[in-house]
Protein backbone atom coordinates (compact mmCIF):
# COMPACT_ATOMS: atom_id res chain seq x y z
CA UNK A 1 0.00 0.00 0.00
CA UNK A 2 1.65 3.63 -1.31
CA UNK A 3 2.36 5.70 2.17
CA UNK A 4 1.86 8.92 -0.09
CA UNK A 5 -1.50 9.98 -0.72
CA UNK A 6 -0.83 11.65 -4.24
CA UNK A 7 -2.90 14.09 -6.08
CA UNK A 8 -3.64 15.15 -9.54
CA UNK A 9 -2.74 19.16 -9.95
CA UNK A 10 -5.76 20.94 -9.73
CA UNK A 11 -7.56 24.20 -8.30
CA UNK A 12 -6.61 22.69 -5.16
CA UNK A 13 -3.25 21.78 -5.59
CA UNK A 14 -1.44 24.11 -8.15
CA UNK A 15 -0.28 26.23 -5.21
CA UNK A 16 1.31 23.35 -3.47
CA UNK A 17 3.32 21.88 -7.23
CA UNK A 18 4.72 25.25 -7.63
CA UNK A 19 5.96 25.73 -4.02
CA UNK A 20 7.94 22.32 -4.30
CA UNK A 21 8.87 23.10 -7.82
CA UNK A 22 10.00 26.59 -6.48
CA UNK A 23 11.70 25.68 -3.77
CA UNK A 24 14.24 22.90 -5.64
CA UNK A 25 14.81 25.17 -8.44
CA UNK A 26 14.87 28.67 -7.38
CA UNK A 27 16.55 29.78 -10.56
CA UNK A 28 13.35 29.29 -12.66
CA UNK A 29 10.51 30.23 -10.36
CA UNK A 30 7.00 29.18 -11.96
CA UNK A 31 4.38 31.38 -12.14
CA UNK A 32 0.53 30.01 -11.09
CA UNK A 33 -0.45 31.04 -14.82
CA UNK A 34 2.84 28.94 -15.81
CA UNK A 35 1.89 25.72 -13.65
CA UNK A 36 -1.76 25.97 -15.25
CA UNK A 37 -0.37 25.96 -18.95
CA UNK A 38 2.27 22.99 -17.94
CA UNK A 39 -0.87 20.94 -16.44
CA UNK A 40 -2.56 21.23 -19.85
CA UNK A 41 -0.06 19.61 -21.50
CA UNK A 42 2.32 17.59 -18.95
CA UNK A 43 0.97 15.20 -15.83
CA UNK A 44 1.39 17.01 -12.87
CA UNK A 45 1.22 15.37 -9.08
CA UNK A 46 1.42 16.66 -6.02
CA UNK A 47 2.31 14.45 -2.68
CA UNK A 48 1.88 14.38 0.75
CA UNK A 49 2.27 12.48 3.61
CA UNK A 50 -1.04 12.63 5.46
CA UNK A 51 -1.79 16.77 5.21
CA UNK A 52 2.23 17.58 4.98
CA UNK A 53 3.69 18.40 1.15
CA UNK A 54 6.54 16.16 0.60
CA UNK A 55 6.76 16.66 -2.99
CA UNK A 56 5.68 16.63 -6.81
CA UNK A 57 6.35 15.36 -9.97
CA UNK A 58 5.99 15.99 -13.80
CA UNK A 59 5.67 13.76 -16.51
CA UNK A 60 6.20 15.20 -20.23
CA UNK A 61 4.32 12.50 -22.67
CA UNK A 62 5.78 11.88 -25.84
CA UNK A 63 5.38 14.48 -28.91
CA UNK A 64 4.84 13.87 -32.82
CA UNK A 65 6.92 11.02 -33.35
CA UNK A 66 9.44 10.97 -30.77
CA UNK A 67 8.99 7.98 -28.18
CA UNK A 68 10.90 10.36 -25.45
CA UNK A 69 9.22 10.90 -22.35
CA UNK A 70 10.45 13.11 -19.55
CA UNK A 71 9.59 12.50 -15.60
CA UNK A 72 11.26 14.54 -13.13
CA UNK A 73 10.34 13.71 -9.11
CA UNK A 74 10.97 16.37 -6.42
CA UNK A 75 11.47 16.02 -2.84
CA UNK A 76 11.48 19.13 -0.22
CA UNK A 77 15.00 18.25 1.18
CA UNK A 78 13.11 17.76 4.74
CA UNK A 79 11.51 14.66 3.30
CA UNK A 80 14.58 13.03 1.31
CA UNK A 81 16.15 9.45 2.09
CA UNK A 82 12.68 7.98 3.27
CA UNK A 83 11.54 6.25 0.24
CA UNK A 84 9.56 8.94 -0.85
CA UNK A 85 11.70 9.70 -3.96
CA UNK A 86 11.16 6.07 -4.93
CA UNK A 87 8.08 5.76 -4.51
CA UNK A 88 7.02 8.89 -6.83
CA UNK A 89 9.41 7.54 -9.20
CA UNK A 90 7.90 4.08 -10.04
CA UNK A 91 4.49 5.78 -10.05
CA UNK A 92 5.45 8.22 -12.78
CA UNK A 93 7.41 5.65 -14.62
CA UNK A 94 4.24 3.36 -14.90
CA UNK A 95 2.75 6.54 -16.12
CA UNK A 96 5.44 7.54 -18.95
CA UNK A 97 5.24 4.01 -19.96
CA UNK A 98 1.68 3.56 -20.78
CA UNK A 99 2.27 7.02 -22.42
CA UNK A 100 3.99 5.10 -25.41
CA UNK A 101 7.30 6.20 -23.87
CA UNK A 102 10.16 4.08 -24.89
CA UNK A 103 12.82 6.18 -24.05
CA UNK A 104 12.77 7.98 -20.23
CA UNK A 105 14.63 11.10 -19.78
CA UNK A 106 14.72 13.43 -16.99
CA UNK A 107 16.35 17.19 -15.91
CA UNK A 108 17.83 17.98 -13.02
CA UNK A 109 19.84 21.47 -11.74
CA UNK A 110 23.16 20.60 -11.57
CA UNK A 111 23.15 22.64 -7.80
CA UNK A 112 20.32 19.60 -6.58
CA UNK A 113 23.65 17.26 -5.74
CA UNK A 114 20.56 14.97 -3.79
CA UNK A 115 18.35 14.96 -7.17
CA UNK A 116 21.67 14.05 -9.49
CA UNK A 117 22.58 11.09 -7.06
CA UNK A 118 19.17 9.48 -7.12
CA UNK A 119 19.15 9.76 -10.94
CA UNK A 120 22.31 8.25 -11.55
CA UNK A 121 21.67 5.40 -9.06
CA UNK A 122 18.25 4.71 -11.15
CA UNK A 123 20.43 4.51 -14.02
CA UNK A 124 20.23 7.36 -15.74
CA UNK A 125 23.19 9.09 -17.48
CA UNK A 126 24.11 12.58 -18.44
CA UNK A 127 23.49 13.43 -22.32
CA UNK A 128 23.61 17.17 -22.13
CA UNK A 129 23.20 20.57 -20.61
CA UNK A 130 21.73 23.64 -20.52
CA UNK A 131 22.71 26.78 -19.22
CA UNK A 132 19.45 29.37 -19.09
CA UNK A 133 20.98 33.25 -20.07
CA UNK A 134 21.93 35.13 -16.82
CA UNK A 135 22.75 32.19 -14.69
CA UNK A 136 25.37 30.10 -13.74
CA UNK A 137 23.31 26.59 -13.14
CA UNK A 138 23.24 24.62 -15.33
CA UNK A 139 20.16 22.00 -16.09
CA UNK A 140 21.77 18.36 -16.86
CA UNK A 141 19.60 16.33 -18.87
CA UNK A 142 19.82 12.74 -18.28
CA UNK A 143 18.62 9.28 -19.96
CA UNK A 144 17.69 6.00 -18.44
CA UNK A 145 19.83 3.56 -19.44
Amino acid sequence: MPRLRIEQVGDATLEDWRHVHNVIIPSDPLSADEVRERAGRNHLEVAYLGDELVGCTTVRPPVGGSATSTVIVRVLPAHRRNGYGGELYEREMAHARTSGARTIETVVLASNVDGLRFALSHGFVEVSRHLPPDDDDPFITLRLQ
